[in-house]
């Protein structure tokens, strides 16, 4: 086998390719090719990926693809490379990091970047192998899928592809990669990287592309700031960031690991590790074995997201050159993050108009389900089925140990729901309280099949997350509580 990939797949060519970020030049990226992996086989596709990208099916589904999408072969047009950045981990400055295992294939006509994540050593790989694990691999997989169907801010993930290669992690295991797709993969740390380096000229041609090719309309918002356009974007960039800090806690989305190379600058989640969706109601649980501080803690989440915006402002600086627009664009997180959460805590409530106590009783709400260590996915669930069936909340009252507390809510709950239409609160409810959400014990189970090279439950879990709010029947089992040993999962960076 060649030690990297040289052939190229006949024509024609399944995907148009046009010009990006690889344009802004070498300071940026160094191209090479993807490494190689033996005997591949598929693990998961994506088929709603796939028509974004407007792959044919049944070239989707052919050796071709398969060997394309585990970097064996190149698809014509493309022009690999890997990028470099900086950025901050665990609050702590790492200088220059860039993507030790993934590999860009190139943007799409359509305006879509394609990754291979785990095709091989980079420049950046830091004495690391460039490759990625089967486990994280299908986590990343499935939770791309997954927030995608919650309708949270996300990349997404086009496949998986295995190999029997080993790679050697805590244990020995086998390499895999996946295909990752996203309008852009740029991150705060871009910026950092070149604002530590002194490289203002390389900083404000990746500020003009990325205000070019996905924020235009900051520069028509340019004159808020007295004409300078860097400052909207930084104002853009936190309240997409915002937004997506809103949706993760409504859902109850824990990352693991915020560094500002982690962190998108399109408000994107990205870089799926050491995540977990709760499962009891612990606002400051960690998911990271590996954050031995809690830096990461759930409810620390809109807090870290904040400190890193603050350090994208700190790289944009040179080219905004007013501190004071600089904060100004900032301050917007202050504003924009506690209304977007409380709009959609609103919306689990089933609450059609806002009135001034409703903070109150959301709060009410959330410290209720912490202290009591409810589930949180099926209390929402739950609520959602008793408002539509009339306020029957017996159900939600049993997942309760100390009843007379729920009761005590229960009565203020009631009372802001008096004199509305329950059936369709009930209705909106379940629109925005999924019934499915990936626990780990679910994505363990499906990892632990896939190694013995039965994929089927990474495709079932598949088909469910993609409509989390749909009721699936035969599907209860997963909708349920986690069993024992789920507490048991430890989830790191290790991947």
């Amino acid at each position: 086998m060649r030690s990297s990939t040289e052939a190229v797949l006949a024509d024609p060519a399944p995907i148009a390719w046009r010009t990006g970020f690889a344009d802004l030049g070498p300071a940026f990226l160094t191209r090479l090719q993807p490494t190689p992996l033996p005997a591949p086989y598929w693990v998961g596709r994506s088929a709603e990926v796939a028509a974004q990208l407007g792959l044919d099916a049944d070239w989707f589904a052919s050796d071709a693809a398969l060997q394309a999408f585990t970097g064996n072969q190149l698809l014509p047009g493309s022009a690999p490379y890997a990028s470099v950045y900086s950025g901050h981990q665990f609050g702590v400055w790492a200088g220059q990091l860039g993507d030790g295992r993934a590999i860009a294939l190139g943007e799409t006509a359509g305006g879509l970047e394609l990754q291979l994540k785990g095709a091989g050593r980079t420049p950046y790989s830091r004495m690391g192998d460039g490759r990625a694990v089967l486990r994280s691999s299908i986590r990343e997989f499935l939770c791309s899928e997954a927030m995608a169907g919650l309708g949270v801010a996300t990349t997404r993930a086009l496949c998986v592809t295995g190999s029997d290669a080993p790679v050697r992690r805590e244990t020995l295991e086998t390499a895999a990669v996946v295909t990752r797709v996203a309008p852009s993969f740029i991150r705060f740390g871009h910026f950092e990287h070149f604002a530590a380096n002194g490289d203002h000229a390389s900083l404000r041609a990746l500020a003009d592309h990325v205000i070019d090719r996905h924020y235009p309309a900051c520069r028509d918002q340019a004159a808020e700031f007295g004409g300078n356009a860097y400052a909207a974007l930084l104002r853009a960039v936190t309240q997409r960031t915002a937004a997506m800090l809103a949706q993760w806690q409504a859902v109850g989305f824990c990352h693991g690991v915020m560094n500002t190379d982690n962190m998108s600058i399109l408000g994107l989640t990205i870089d799926y590790g050491p995540f977990q969706f709760l499962d009891a109601f612990d606002p400051g649980h960690i998911c990271n074995h590996s954050d031995s501080q809690g830096r990461y803690a759930f409810n620390r989440q809109p807090n870290v997201a904040y400190w890193n915006l603050f350090c994208l402002g700190q790289a944009l600086l040179p080219l905004i050159e007013d501190q004071d627009q600089a904060l100004a664009a900032l301050e917007t997180y202050k504003a924009d993050f506690p209304q977007a959460l409380e709009t959609a805590m609103r919306a689990k409530l089933g609450l059609a108009q806002p009135l001034d106590d409703d903070r109150a009783l959301i709060e009410a709400t959330l410290q209720l389900l912490a202290r009591q260590r409810v589930d949180y996915t099926i209390f929402w669930r739950r609520l959602s089925g008793a408002v539509a069936a009339g306020m029957a909340l017996a159900p939600v009252r049993d997942l309760f140990l100390d009843g007379a507390a729920f009761d005590d809510w229960a009565v203020l709950y009631q009372r802001r729901m008096a004199g509305g239409d329950l059936g369709q609160a009930g209705a909106r409810m379940h629109a925005v309280n999924p019934k499915f959400v990936l626990r780990n014990h679910l994505a363990e189970q499906a990892i632990r099949r896939a190694q013995e090279k039965d994929f089927s439950e990474v495709e079932r879990l598949h088909r469910l997350l993609q409509t989390p709010f749909d009721e699936h029947p035969g599907s209860e089992a997963d909708a349920d509580f986690p069993p024992a040993w789920a507490s048991s999962i430890e989830i790191s960076c290790s991947s």
